[in-house]
């Protein structure tokens, strides 16, 4: 008599064997090669590096295009494989793609604040795209925090020719953060005991507290997946590829982290016009750029409703929002971003990078 369903042990034979197939795998070729759209150091400042991809010789637009990522992770999550890169979509458009790569910041860089970060490596490395690419205009792209750092920069240097500006997944509004806010909560998170006593936030601290908003699906959920799907080749060299990025994450300094969790998630400052950097007020109506605000529908790391409020609160009369049916990492890699969020921040750019 059956008491439950029968285990089909063909199928699991045939995973098995898959399994052993993707561990020999890993131990013969290693981590996947990521970050191959090809590209040059134009400029570097302490552990960080400009990139600029080529080929820019065939730039179809003369207004160059700056991406700016997050002080966590890795930024090659726009450029994880050929095919589902953002940045290898943007240089085959005809843009002059470069990319401010923070690097991997040492407990000697427990200082770096947001001060340092907007007025001595975003607005340097902006100069050197402008001088590199002989463009008095530039664009900005900032992606999760990375589009956050650029809202700074943009309302601190209102005189730099901005022409464009793309947000994407980028959180503006802390007033709701959903599981975050909660955590976050200034009455029981020691932030300053926690940076005090460990100088610079390993990866590991950020990743947890990331994970810990789905557990379910982020702990077991691609374990799971691909024990299903281990027969499937493409599947299994995207899991590959992700799981890379996932487990490659970098320190946070110290006091960048200190003011990311006092400034923005506990006290809301930027929002609120309250933040300071360097004794001058943050103030997102100085922003005049055209604004392209891309929002991740189904996002859990920067909720949809911390990104609305860039529409109304920039001093922009050109904005544009698209929300598309993605999470915060679908986003920018995989089929959506592929078919929704590469086509449409080009189209967008198109007739106002000429």
């Amino acid at each position: 008599m059956a008491v439950g369903p029968s285990l089909d042990m063909g199928k699991w034979e045939e995973q098995w064997k898959s399994l052993k197939r993707i561990s020999e795998m890993q131990l013969k070729e290693g981590k996947p090669q990521v970050g191959l759209t090809p590209k040059e150091v134009v400029w570097k400042k302490n552990k960080a590096k400009l990139y600029r991809y080529a080929p820019y010789q065939q730039k179809k637009y003369s207004v160059p295009l700056l991406l700016i990522y997050a002080l966590i992770n890795k930024p090659y999550i726009m450029d994880l494989a050929p095919g589902n890169s953002l940045i290898e979509y943007l240089v085959g458009q005809g843009y002059d793609v470069f990319l401010l790569d923070w690097g991997e910041f040492g407990y000697e860089d427990k200082d770096l604040g947001f001060e340092e970060i907007v007025y001595d490596y975003v607005a340097k490395a902006v100069r050197k795209v402008q001088k590199i690419s002989k463009s008095d205009e530039i664009s900005l792209l900032g992606y999760c925090m990375g589009g956050t750092i650029t809202s700074m920069y943009a309302a601190l240097h209102s005189s730099t020719p901005i022409c464009n500006i793309i947000f994407m997944a980028t959180p503006i509004d802390f007033s709701d953060a959903g599981l975050f806010t909660k955590w976050l909560d200034e009455s029981h998170f020691p932030i300053d005991k926690l940076v005090d006593t460990l100088g610079i936030i390993p990866p590991d601290l950020i990743d947890l507290g990331n994970k810990m908003l789905k557990p379910i699906t982020n702990f077991y959920g691609p374990t799971i997946s691909l024990l299903d799907k281990a027969h499937d080749e493409k599947f299994v060299s995207r899991w590959r590829l992700m799981n890379t990025w996932v487990s490659d994450g970098t320190p946070f300094p110290g006091e960048a982290y200190r003011q990311w969790i006092k400034e923005f998630y506990q006290k809301n400052k930027l929002v609120k016009g309250e933040l300071h950097l360097r004794g001058r007020a943050v103030d997102l109506s100085q922003i005049k750029s055209n604004i392209l605000n891309v929002i991740a529908k189904q996002d859990h790391i920067a909720l949809p409703c911390q990104s609305h409020p860039i529409d109304h609160i920039v001093g922009s009369e050109d904005v544009t929002t698209v929300v598309v049916n993605a999470g915060h990492i679908s986003l920018v890699f995989g089929r959506s971003a592929t078919r929704d969020t590469y086509p449409t921040i080009h189209h967008w750019l198109d007739t106002r990078s000429r």
